[in-house]
């Protein structure tokens, strides 16, 4: 297996986390939880399906995710190498005209937003690069011949960062209050940029730095009030929304002895 992780060129880091070449021999089957990131997927060679529904759906060779609130679990063929794009929180909203939003819990053809022949290109060029530096730059080439010079939206940039500070704790009532805007503009805008509204976003931060908590060691009650479940319950399911198990099941699968 080959998964390699790369920090794009200078003129694309704000707008983009990092690049990954993954390659795997092998047929597998693997879960994947969300992030916090849009992200494109470019398969150079073989195909990848992902589980829904009771059936195997399979995906574009070019296709893009939005932001998703629940795991989902993929199948590969053999020998599969994709190129993935992992954009920043807002990095997405500089290549794309349409609302994020519309994309949220999708995985969708990248034909959608750019022309086949393009991205038929784009595809052969990649199989046919003989390594991963040039796929890397040939996925630099495409992304900086995509990007619109639309300037960053500050209020949702500075919505994410509180965000962030409050491990996603925060109220959006008292959000929409700090950056002195209501709920709904500061919703819209949020939602157009970023792929998901401010709240549901808030909850995927508030997983994410659970899951931190566990690895590093903190009794479950504790983490569950921290995050600002005051219900058990609560935690319980949304922590299993978003991993597939419940949080002792989570610790047991992922072979981590922590305090109850």
């Amino acid at each position: 297996m080959n998964y390699q992780v790369y920090t794009p060129c200078a003129q694309l880091q704000p707008y983009v986390r990092h690049l990954i070449i993954s390659e795997t021999a092998h047929e597998q089957t693997y879960k994947i939880l969300p992030d916090t990131s849009v992200v494109i997927g470019i398969q150079y060679r073989g195909r990848l399906a992902y589980h829904g529904n009771n059936t195997l759906i399979p995906l574009a060779t070019s296709g893009i995710t939005g932001l998703m609130d629940s795991f989902r679990i993929f199948s590969n063929s053999r020998h599969i190498g994709t190129v993935l794009i992992v954009f920043t929180e807002t990095g997405a909203a500089s290549f794309f005209r349409e609302p994020l939003h519309e994309l949220f819990r999708q995985s969708v053809s990248l034909d959608h937003f750019i022309t086949a022949s393009t991205l038929q290109r784009l595809e052969e060029q990649l199989a046919e690069a003989p390594t991963d530096q040039q796929r890397i730059a040939i996925t630099e080439r495409f992304l900086l011949s995509h990007l619109h010079n639309t300037p960053t939206d500050r209020l949702v940039r500075a919505a994410i960062d509180i965000i962030h500070q409050t491990n996603g704790t925060i109220r959006m009532k008292e959000l929409a209050h700090h950056l002195c805007i209501s709920q709904s503009p500061l919703e819209k805008r949020f939602r157009q940029v970023v792929g998901a509204s401010p709240k549901k976003f808030a909850t995927l931060v508030r997983i994410k730095h659970t899951l931190k908590s566990l690895a590093l060691g903190s009794n479950l009650t504790d983490i569950g009030f921290e995050a600002g479940y005051f219900d058990q319950a609560h935690f319980n399911k949304e922590f299993k929304a978003f991993t597939g198990l419940a949080p002792l099941e989570f610790l047991k699968e992922n072979r981590v002895k922590r305090p109850i």
